[in-house]
């Protein structure tokens, strides 16, 4: 009963309203449905692309994620940053003891002790380049099962920050020149890009090692014995001109840290095997070591999240 009066007062009221407005009332008016999108993901197959725009596009991770790693590695440490000068000063002094004073292997006519560090600094470089990034991914397997960002930034950081350690060592390496009386020539213009060929085998090899990895956790225990094997395959306790044939020294060329190594005692002790070819072939091995280990690491980027 009193439902009965409330509608009729309400029914009044309207009413009362539109003659005053003289309007009629307005129908509703149905809102149009939306479009609807689906979005559909699905795994790559085959050989995909590099991507490198996205990776552009997230570059900020990389310069976040490469601070990182210099401020962790040395972290907690007694002597910090001083390790980067210490692993390659006293490996000198265990080469001019043994190789350069037991052994007298030739040195082109610069003092053992220069001839080695010089070797040993963008050794160091490319040898803790290689054994980082090939653990980076497992490293950071909480990061990968969490979000999504190119994978490819993972294994760059690791060795872009070792730059900061190659700088320091090779400060060391200055004052040694300056100590000796051997002051670097013109040829020192050219360090940027013998670095950047270090760089650039660093990381194709690593690419390699780090997608291989993932799948087969023996490859970390190798690494130790692959570093220490090319190590000696690369003249660094020794020159290339023992190679007398200069098609066999160009062959030589084949490893890359090769032509990194002559050019870097080129450059800056002016020794008299200028690399030349050997560093136009351990250019070409180095790219595609890049290109391959590039591609790989992406064919296999898309099973990393449920293996890792």
């Amino acid at each position: 009963m009193e439902t009965d009066i409330v509608q009729e007062v309400i029914e009044e009221t309207v009413t009362g309203q539109e003659a005053e407005t003289g309007s009629a009332p307005v129908p509703a008016t149905r809102a149009e449905p939306r479009p609807t999108y689906h979005l559909r993901i699905e795994p790559s197959r085959g050989w995909v692309s590099l991507k490198l725009r996205e990776l552009w596009e997230y570059r900020e991770l990389l310069y976040f994620l490469t601070w990182r790693d210099v401020k962790v590695r040395y972290k907690q440490t007694v002597l910090g940053a001083a390790w980067a000068i210490i692993q390659p000063f006293f490996t000198m002094v265990v080469f001019s003891l043994f190789f350069g004073n037991l052994a007298k292997i030739p040195s082109d006519g610069i003092p053992y002790p220069i001839f080695s560090y010089a070797a040993l600094v963008p050794w160091t470089f490319f040898a803790n380049g290689m054994s980082q990034s090939s653990n980076s991914l497992v490293g950071a397997a909480n990061l990968i099962k969490k979000i999504y960002f190119p994978r490819l930034v993972i294994p760059i950081s690791a060795v872009v920050s070792g730059v900061v350690d190659f700088a320091l060592a090779f400060i060391v390496l200055l004052g040694m020149m300056l100590a000796y009386g051997i002051v670097p020539t013109v040829n020192v213009v050219f360090l940027p890009l013998l670095l950047l060929l270090a760089f650039v085998t660093a990381l194709g090899v690593g690419m390699w090692l780090s997608a291989m990895n993932v799948q087969f956790r023996d490859v970390r225990y190798t690494v130790p014995f692959l570093t220490q094997f090319w190590m000696f395959a690369t003249p660094i306790a020794y020159p290339s001109s023992l190679i007398q044939n200069d098609l066999l020294r160009t062959i030589y060329g084949i490893n890359p840290m090769t032509g990194v190594i002559e050019g870097f005692r080129w450059a800056l002790l002016n020794t008299d095997t200028a690399p030349g070819p050997m560093v136009i072939v351990s250019s070409l091995a180095a790219v595609a070591l890049l290109v391959s280990g590039a591609f790989y690491f992406r064919r296999m980027e898309k099973t990393f999240a449920d293996v890792v």
